[in-house]
């Protein structure tokens, strides 16, 4: 082992969860899933908030008697956002190494700024404040920009975060889909649970508009052919992780709605941050972006290495 990847090693192994808190219901349903995670791991959990005064003062400059002790109560709050946090998760791990940030920065460039060293970054799923208005604008723009892998903390319908099932993995045969492959089998071993590796064959259903829904092929000839593709992604990893129990799922069209599917019953779904023959442009892909807003667990985004 050269020096390099000693020093590769010494890095994952001490890097921190960070996560984003905005005082929201959203955003303590994301620190306590950090906090666990980085108490599982053995981890330091680094606890982030961003002031966003950068836009104020653009759009306040011209105002800066008045705007001086705005400053100092928004500097204010986010000392109470992350003390409460603080707090918060003392109560649930006392012996966890913990960290804050209060930065003057903006949330999102904030974050996918910490994302190049961290394990993971962790945010809830509702945008800053949890305010509808934002439509998750923070969300998207970590888990569209961020290094590694992104974990947006989604609940049930009943407002739960559910902590048992499988781990869901998204696979479609593209070279993008490995660092997702590998975050899986990590999550899936370190959790004791099973991994479902769900492979689907088309992004898009075109034999719907001809009211037959395969054109090409027999339904037969794909299902053998895919499932091959699948088994061949599989092989390396489960060799890796022989302890990890794989089922695997083959599905014909639609990897956006299936994955959904499979949230309602897992614990947590992993997925690329683009799929197959996405645009370089195109920084996340249609099927996490709608896991991320529609799950009903919480979903991890992995990008690529740069």
């Amino acid at each position: 082992m050269d020096r390099r990847d000693s020093d590769d090693r010494h890095h994952l192994a001490s890097a921190a969860v960070v996560v984003g808190v905005d005082g929201s219901q959203a955003s303590e349903r994301a620190l306590l899933w950090a906090a666990d995670l980085a108490a599982q791991r053995g981890r330091e959990l680094r606890i982030v908030h961003g002031l966003t005064l950068n836009k104020l003062a653009a759009v306040y400059s011209r105002y800066d008697v008045s705007l001086t002790p705005v400053v100092e109560a928004m500097h204010n709050r986010g000392e109470v956002y992350t003390g409460q946090a603080v707090d918060t998760v003392r109560q649930h791990h006392p012996q966890l190494r913990i960290s804050s940030v209060v930065s003057d920065g903006d949330p999102s460039p904030l974050l996918i700024r910490y994302s190049a060293d961290a394990y993971r970054v962790v945010i809830g799923d509702a945008g800053a404040g949890g305010r509808s208005s934002h439509l998750g604008s923070i969300m998207v723009a970590v888990t569209s920009h961020a290094h590694g892998a992104v974990v947006v903390v989604r609940a049930d319908p009943e407002g739960r975060v559910r902590t048992e099932g499988p781990v869901v993995v998204g696979v479609d045969g593209s070279p993008g889909s490995e660092p997702a492959l590998a975050a899986a089998f990590e999550e899936a071993a370190e959790r004791g649970t099973e991994l479902v590796a769900v492979h689907v064959w088309a992004d898009v259903n075109a034999g719907q508009y001809a009211d037959y829904p395969y054109l090409l092929e027999t339904v037969p000839t794909i299902a053998v052919d895919e499932a091959a593709v699948l088994a061949e992604r599989l092989a390396g990893w489960q060799e890796k992780y022989p302890e990890v129990t794989v089922n695997r799922q083959t599905y014909p069209s639609d990897p956006a709605a299936v994955l959904i599917d499979w949230s309602t019953r897992a614990q947590l779904v992993v997925t690329g941050s683009r799929g197959r023959g996405g645009f370089r442009g195109l920084l996340l892909g249609s099927t996490s972006n709608s896991l991320v807003q529609h799950a009903q667990c919480p979903v991890m985004v992995v990008h690529p290495e740069q």
